[in-house]
């Protein structure tokens, strides 16, 4: 089995680490356990530079870069598409993937015909998604075209704030060029195939990782079983629903779940926030409304359905953060990595850990009890506090953990505009998600077994 995380940035997108090269996509791709990481932000002027300078096509893999020290990449980029339609602001993300750097250099040269590319690795056109595609196909029938984190509020096809309610809506007629959706760290594919448009497309995984740190890069990814990689293989499999499953983090995790006010330190379920009209009882302004409550919405079959056909997912959280969590120490301090090191020395990688290594092999490299964490994190049963707002859920290791503001906000979920301040914060506590089905955790866990 191949993991790929081929949505991320590197250090010249918009609130991205300025060492977000490809040394160290490299060093951390292979310590995480990935196998085909994306090259991000392509159309970057000084980015495209480095890649065509530090990446070289493998010969017998065609559409696959791989870097001096043998990580293997796929270009990929992020492209956010602002316009109006319907009456309605509409702001799209869309991950685009490329055969080879030619390919790149044309739909390049295309955009230069629409906007700048030059200030953010993720640039942003005013081209109706519809038009967009239709251009990018004229360029090649090879670029993969992804609807991204498909149901964050602000910047999504599905979004509460912005987005469609079918594929169809957003793409018209060149719908037919959709294959798959990016499920977004707020959302799981059990909760996106609770809706009737969206179970006919295959779901993928990604980071979207801002910085190369291991709580980042590889936290949700896609799952491939290709017997020789290429670049025309994974397309295949993703137009083709031959996928092997994604690596997810419980939704909760995301920071847009639940419904609620960052601002007002308010957070509460989709049923809840319904009654109170989705506004906040704090300062009276518009909730931002969740994950959760936009499927809820849409829905048509209940919760707890998931497609036999479908392939399995696997819930995760962080090694970094299930550490933090347990010694109770920051996710970058010391402490923490003093045992990650422990866990992933001798060429065993975070993944390894997580999805493979028996419990009397981990209780001989860190406290028996955090060994038990691991096992449990592995079964998909760590409950999380959702996430609202821009703010990241927090797994509940021992059961007391509060939100940490801090760390709200600063990626691509973050809100468009501006919250206006307000006077008053009150805090108020939010209900655990629903921890996947044991039968959905011990069929997962017979399809772990195949590939591993």
């Amino acid at each position: 089995m191949q993991i790929a995380d081929f949505h991320l940035h590197s250090k010249y997108s918009r609130a991205c680490s300025k060492d977000l090269d490809i040394k160290n996509l490299e060093k951390w791709g292979r310590i995480k356990g990935i196998d085909i990481l994306g090259t991000a932000d392509y159309t970057h002027p000084k980015w495209i530079v480095e890649l065509k300078s530090n990446l070289k096509e493998d010969p017998e893999e065609k559409g696959i870069y791989v870097s001096a020290g043998g990580q293997q990449f796929i270009l990929s980029t992020e492209i956010s598409l602002i316009y109006s339609e319907g009456g309605k602001g509409r702001r799209i993300h869309n991950v685009v993937l490329a055969p080879n750097f030619e390919v790149v250099d044309q739909i390049t040269e295309y955009l230069l015909t629409k906007g700048r590319i030059d200030y953010d690795g993720r640039p942003i056109f005013k081209i109706p998604c519809d038009e967009f595609t239709y251009e990018l196909k004229k360029i090649s029938e090879e670029i993969e075209i992804i609807p991204a984190h498909c149901l964050t509020p602000w910047f999504s096809i599905f979004g509460s704030s912005s987005g469609y309610n079918t594929v169809k809506d957003c793409f018209k007629d060149q719908t037919k060029h959709i294959h798959a959706l990016e499920t977004g760290m707020s959302a799981d594919p059990a909760m996106i195939y609770r809706v009737a448009d969206w179970r006919q497309y295959a779901l993928v995984s990604n980071s979207d990782s801002h910085s190369f740190w291991p709580w980042r890069i590889g936290r949700e990814a896609t799952l491939f079983d290709m017997k020789k990689i290429s670049y025309h293989n994974m397309i295949a499999a993703i137009r083709n629903k031959e996928l092997s499953g994604t690596v997810e983090v419980d939704p909760s995790y995301g920071k847009y779940h639940y419904t609620g006010h960052r601002k007002c330190h308010y957070v509460t379920d989709p049923a809840a926030g319904m009654k109170i009209g989705n506004i906040c009882p704090v300062c009276h302004s518009k909730l931002t409304v969740g994950v959760q409550a936009r499927v809820e919405e849409l829905a048509d079959k209940p919760e707890g359905y998931y497609p036999e056909w479908a392939p399995p997912f696997y819930s995760l959280v962080p090694l970094s953060d299930l550490i933090s969590g347990f010694y109770k120490y920051p996710v970058a301090s010391k402490k923490t990595w003093a045992v990650y090191n422990e866990l992933v020395k001798n060429g065993t990688t975070e993944f390894g850990i997580l999805l493979r290594k028996p419990q009397d092999e981990l209780n001989k490299l860190v406290d028996p009890k955090l060994a038990a964490i691991i096992m449990k994190n592995r079964e998909g049963k760590i409950k999380v506090k959702p996430g609202f707002d821009g703010v990241y859920g927090i797994p509940l290791i021992h059961g007391d953990e509060e939100y940490d503001f801090d760390v709200a906000g600063g990626d691509d979920e973050e809100k468009p505009k501006k919250e206006k301040p307000v006077k008053e914060l009150k805090v108020k506590g939010a209900k655990s998600a629903k921890p996947i089905s044991t039968a959905k955790i011990a069929a997962n866990q017979a399809a772990l077994d195949k590939f591993f």
